[in-house]
């Protein structure tokens, strides 16, 4: 497999074409962690792949938490004392504090402006804000718009109602590969209308999925996961651990893919030797950043990588949330977010993808003294002098092949990575490749399946 598969025209216009139709059809839907939106958005993605939806019930005791009940969203809106209408989801979901209780009432500014929300030193922009575990209720709109608000009586609308027989759900599905060792893929869905920290991730997801069931072959299984952050990885957890403790190889949180810096950001797992880890110490030094695990910011990885889970998770991100502007507000959207860069995301992680199709544990299958390379033509059939500067008959190239075969067949017992072996001889993973490829052919080595 090359670097990243490369597609024909025609593809890649198609794929331009699915995500920002999908995008398109997403960015106005009013999402939170529970809810119609959700629900409808996780739909729409089961569509688009092979997704399984579960829920985790309301009032369900997950680890320290306790699964909330279902906002079942409709409208909110604000009118001034001319009746002038400042705010409402039908034009701006961001408007209402997400999972604002039920509000009908004539309240004095005095009182409404402690639920109001606006960002002075961004005065264009409106707010995202969210309450989801402490019942209140508010408004968010751009502070140009707060500094006109006179005294007076105001009347708030906001239509909502919380139901205890809901819960969270999540969406999963898997492409199986020639192990039941997996490489987990994951991004949140559960903001509204926000490109960049919202979309750019399910739009990378929905991406890899197409590109990887068209892989020629799998070695990994993937699976896709699709869940409101936090709540919702700790669900998946609450329902899947004990499988993800046998079965994961490695996995990458997906998020903010979509802004325009150039190069792409990787945050390691806590273990800090992952097959990713390894990767990408090794081979992206120029397109990538690596920096270490911490919990004090970030995504699902704070949960996969809590103590009692510490499974072998990174995160990817591309222009990253708290690092433009535009974070966790109205200034996120599709001309900040370019769908062009969301395809170049995909193409960085197709192709650490497809090198950690090949960093897996090894084995020699023919371990009981060096194998006949000769017979295989891996060997200098003649030998001579020259033999030191000839890895075969046709091939005049210093013995670099021939030393890389002999090194990988005398290190490959099964429980050694192969980014490891690649790392002790100093070479990158993408270069032995095609030596991997000829001695799998020849049935020498194969990658272990459990």
């Amino acid at each position: 497999m090359a670097s990243h598969l490369p597609q024909s025209k025609q593809a890649k216009s198609a794929e331009y074409d699915l995500l920002n139709r999908t995008f398109d059809d997403l960015f106005p839907i009013c999402r939170s962690i529970t809810g119609v939106g959700l629900e409808r958005s996780l739909r729409y993605f089961q569509t688009l792949m092979p997704l399984k939806i579960e829920t985790i019930p309301s009032g369900t005791q997950v680890f320290d938490w306790t699964v909330p009940p279902s906002w079942l969203f409709k409208r909110a809106r604000l009118w001034g004392p001319d009746g002038t209408l400042i705010c409402d989801t039908e034009i701006q979901n961001l408007h209402v504090v997400n999972y604002s209780e039920p509000v009908d009432m004539d309240i004095e500014f005095e009182q409404l402006i402690e639920h109001l929300h606006t960002i002075a030193e961004l005065p264009t922009a409106i707010p995202y804000v969210t309450s989801y575990y402490n019942k209140t209720w508010g408004f968010c709109l751009a502070y140009d718009e707060f500094k006109k608000l006179k005294a007076g009586t105001y009347k708030v609308l906001i239509e909502s109602t919380f139901d205890n027989n809901g819960g969270v759900p999540f969406a999963h599905g898997v492409l199986s590969g020639g192990s039941d060792k997996e490489i987990l893929l994951t991004s949140y869905l559960c903001h509204p209308s926000m490109a960049n920290n919202e979309l750019s991730g399910p739009l990378v997801l929905l991406g890899l999925f197409n590109r990887i069931k068209n892989w020629p072959k799998r070695r990994f299984s993937y699976r896709f996961v699709l869940n409101p952050e936090t709540i919702g990885s700790l669900c998946f957890l609450y329902k899947y651990y004990e499988h993800l403790k046998v079965n994961l190889e490695a996995g990458l949180i997906l998020t903010c893919l979509g802004g325009p810096n150039e190069k792409m950001r990787y945050k390691a797992s806590k273990r800090k030797n992952t097959l990713f880890d390894k990767l990408l110490d090794m081979e992206c030094p120029n397109k990538w950043v690596t920096i270490p695990f911490s919990p004090l910011n970030g995504s699902d990885e704070r949960q996969y990588c809590a103590p009692g889970f510490n499974l072998p998770m990174g995160q990817v991100s591309r222009t990253s949330y708290g690092n433009y502007s535009g974070y966790h507000n109205s200034l996120d959207d599709k001309e900040f977010m370019d769908i062009n860069a969301v395809i170049a995301s995909i193409d960085e992680i197709e192709s650490l993808l497809i090198k950690a199709e090949y960093g897996g544990k090894v084995t020699n299958l023919c371990p009981f003294g060096e194998p006949q390379l000769g017979k295989r033509g891996l060997y200098p059939n003649l030998n001579s002098h020259l033999s030191n500067q000839k890895s075969s008959d046709s091939m005049l190239d210093g013995r670099e092949e021939l030393n890389a075969i002999l090194t990988i067949l005398s290190e490959a017992d099964g429980t050694k990575d192969m980014a490891d072996i690649a790392l002790a001889m100093d070479m990158s993973l993408f270069e032995l490749i095609s030596v991997i490829n000829k001695l799998e052919s020849h049935g020498l080595i194969e990658f272990n399946k459990e």
